[in-house]
């Protein structure tokens, strides 16, 4: 089986805001890399040889409407201070940073439709919306953005935004200008309007609701979620399997890449929580599970027969797969 991640290197990097930095990702042996479509994403692997750490990051493509393809690949990292991905990144990435990556992943598409879309982008969530304000302004399709983000200054490529939407873009700041009504934001856009939305999931789950609330379609709202598998407090635990084989999870990784590395047999696609593919029954576990996917819902959560292995954990020290 081709091995789905290759070697990459950090070529380049610069600082976007106080916390966001940009990093230009290259093949490590300089094969050019080809332009991704709006919306996708990769995986990337780092920290010593093991790669500790495994993030997906939204690929943002050239940052100008003159921009020409590039022979590299572009992601932004905010730093969290408590986080350690991102921190170790800030951190250790440098031009000659040795990594791996991914090829391209995308479950965010743009819909081929001549209806307008709505981008609305939330903090780092800027990242695939500024490839799909790209897209969309090269293809001459109508749209507007909404860009909310504590202040201005804080907010990585607004300008780039504003020159691919131009008027069509509000740029919200919630310090001055408190929470976004997302009912009001829908309502001024037609109901066959596209929504694409990303950003914290508070956001994300107020314009699902707000959708709902004035009658549209569920499907007329797309979304991508960040960083559901990691939270700072997290800590390692031990995953036993049917042949009595123990592997441990660490804070920094998840549950599906521990077996992976470990070469147990698993299923996945997504890999963040919202395709049910890797999910996978529970024998045990000394702790609660600490579900962190889209897919089983409330009643799933609650029946602690399965767990997604992609993004779920748990609070115990040792888990009991039916694997």
């Amino acid at each position: 089986m081709q091995d789905r991640y290759f070697d990459a290197v950090i070529m380049a990097r610069r600082a976007l805001t106080e916390r966001i930095t940009e990093f230009h990702v290259a093949a490590a042996d300089g094969t050019p890399l080809a332009l991704a479509e709006a919306g996708s994403h990769v995986e990337l692997r780092f920290g010593g040889r093991e790669g500790v750490f495994l993030r997906h990051y939204s690929l943002i493509g050239p940052v100008s409407a003159e921009g020409q393809s590039e022979p590299f690949w572009r992601i932004a990292v905010q730093r969290e201070d408590r986080s350690r991905g991102s921190a170790f990144i800030h951190r250790a990435f440098v031009p000659g940073t040795k990594l791996r990556a991914s090829r391209p992943v995308n479950g965010f598409r743009l819909r081929r439709s001549p209806a307008p879309s709505l981008l609305i982008a939330g903090g780092i969530g800027i990242t695939p919306i500024l490839s799909m304000a790209r897209s969309l302004a090269a293809r001459k399709q109508r749209f507007t953005a909404f860009y909310a983000g504590m202040e201005r200054a804080l907010m990585a490529y607004v300008d780039e935004l504003q020159a691919f939407c131009g008027d069509g873009l509000t740029v919200w700041e919630s310090a001055s200008q408190g929470i976004p009504d997302l009912v009001a934001i829908l309502s001024a856009h037609a109901p066959e309007t596209q929504v694409y939305v990303c950003g914290p999931p508070a956001l994300i789950e107020a314009t699902v609701t707000a959708a709902a609330a004035l009658g549209r379609d569920p499907d007329s709202v797309r979304f991508e979620v960040f960083n559901v598998a990691h939270r700072p407090e997290d800590q390692p635990f031990d995953v036993r399997l049917r042949d009595g084989r123990q592997v441990r999870v660490g804070a920094g990784t998840t549950i599906l890449d521990a077996l992976e590395a470990a070469g147990a047999d698993t299923y996945a696609d997504c890999r963040r929580g919202e395709c049910g593919l890797c999910l996978t029954g529970v024998v045990g576990c000394d702790g609660a599970l600490d579900h962190r996917d889209r897919v089983l819902g409330e009643a799933g959560h609650a029946s602690g027969e399965q767990i997604a292995l992609c993004c779920s954990r748990i609070t115990g020290r040792l888990l009991d797969l039916d694997l």
